[in-house]
């Protein structure tokens, strides 16, 4: 009992033995000693494996990543639409798919291989009315047609698609639009969209008239004055180019005719049967063409015009017109006429009818290409039957 009592006196922990780590919890000095080394070894094992996992998905993507090849490299392309050479430019719509090479710029690999349907460089015909502002150069008179900075050309991009078949094949072009109101507006309307449409550069409204014509599907050129014989006598109209003008005014005038409106594939001759002989009058005009982008359509009706040769060298797509449906404004000439070139069509191919926005020409083309149509005769744009030079 005393024992107990000085148990109890004794100042509260003075008879407490020192604490030996782990021992209320039954553990030794060496079982901490393994505990404490066995922590370690987890955590450095783990920093390893956190270390390493960046370095081998490095090493992963090292092993299928080539070295950029400096056979590959390739130039950026230019920003700024300019006239390029015909000769250095691949052809920009050639028969059948195109072949593309396209260059990764992420991995500097092999060229991928890339099969394009040629007939995607023309335009949705539902916006077909809105110019491609990079087939376009700003000018004082109004927009110039110009081959696109990658080598697009409007001959390409403004051009109705058709089938591509290789049946019978009729082209028919109606010009002098925009000069009656109420003739364009005729033609535009009743004509069958398949039909290619001429405008007058001498005309009114004719950036509100292509539009309307381009939302309806036709294909549309520009018509340009030139010189006929006993001209000023038979007289074209506004800035006439001419034999004896050097060649910078028929320049400035041709310029001036081209900037009339946008979106159409071609030029065709209003008269011009003396200037169309002559090679050295010609012969600017067909390159400058050939820089823009454009085809040049030949009515046919000067069986001495250059313009074949010229085109072929200067690389310009060129039509020449078969007959002139309406030399005689009878409807019963017309169709007698459309016939003809029914028949030109299935002995060769095709065949091309050149005539004007009468109204009897237009109600007589607008009945006859629905009979040819179930006859089995294509109607197709006048770029649809050109001879390309750039396709060869």
């Amino acid at each position: 009992m005393a024992q107990s009592i000085k148990e109890i006196e004794r100042p509260l922990g003075q008879d407490r033995r020192p604490d030996v780590p782990g021992r209320r919890f039954g553990m030794g000095v060496k079982q901490i000693a393994g505990l404490v080394a066995m922590l370690v070894l987890v955590g450095i094992s783990g920093a390893i494996a956190l270390r390493d996992k960046p370095f081998r998905k490095a090493e992963e993507i090292a092993a299928v990543k080539p070295a950029p090849s400096p056979a590959l490299q390739t130039k950026p392309e230019p920003t700024a639409s300019k006239p390029a050479d015909p000769a250095s430019l691949a052809a920009a719509r050639p028969d059948g798919p195109q072949i593309i090479h396209v260059q990764p710029t992420d991995t500097g690999g092999a060229a991928g291989i890339t099969v394009r349907d040629p007939s995607a460089l023309g335009q949705n015909l539902a916006t077909a009315h809105m110019p491609d502002r990079a087939l376009i150069e700003d000018s004082a008179t109004g927009p110039l047609p110009i081959r696109a900075a990658d080598g697009r050309r409007p001959f390409d991009v403004y051009a109705r698609p058709w089938s591509g078949g290789r049946g019978a094949r009729v082209a028919i072009v109606i010009g002098g639009l925009a000069v009656s109101q109420t003739g364009t507006q005729a033609a535009i309307t009743k004509l069958p969209a398949e039909v290619t449409l001429a405008f007058a550069p001498q005309g009114n409204s004719i950036g509100r008239w292509m539009q309307e014509a381009r939302r309806r599907g036709h294909e549309i050129v520009m018509q340009i004055p030139l010189e006929p014989f006993d001209y000023p006598n038979v007289n074209p109209g506004r800035n006439t180019l001419t034999v004896d003008a050097d060649a910078d005014e028929n320049l400035k005038n041709l310029r001036w005719a081209l900037s009339r409106t946008t979106n159409y594939t071609a030029v065709m001759n209003y008269m011009g049967a003396r200037f169309a002989t002559d090679a050295g009058a010609m012969e600017p005009i067909i390159a400058e063409l050939g820089k823009r982008g454009l085809g040049y359509l030949d009515d046919g009706s000067t069986a001495r015009s250059v313009a074949s040769e010229i085109a072929l060298k200067e690389g310009v797509p060129l039509a020449i017109g078969d007959t002139t449906i309406d030399a005689v404004q009878d409807r019963g000439s017309i169709l007698k006429k459309l016939d003809q070139l029914e028949a030109t069509a299935r002995a060769k191919g095709f065949a091309i009818g050149i005539g004007s926005a009468f109204n009897v020409t237009v109600d007589a083309v607008d009945a006859w290409a629905d009979e040819a149509k179930k006859r089995g005769i294509e109607i197709v744009p006048i770029s649809a039957v050109a001879t390309d030079p750039q396709r060869r």
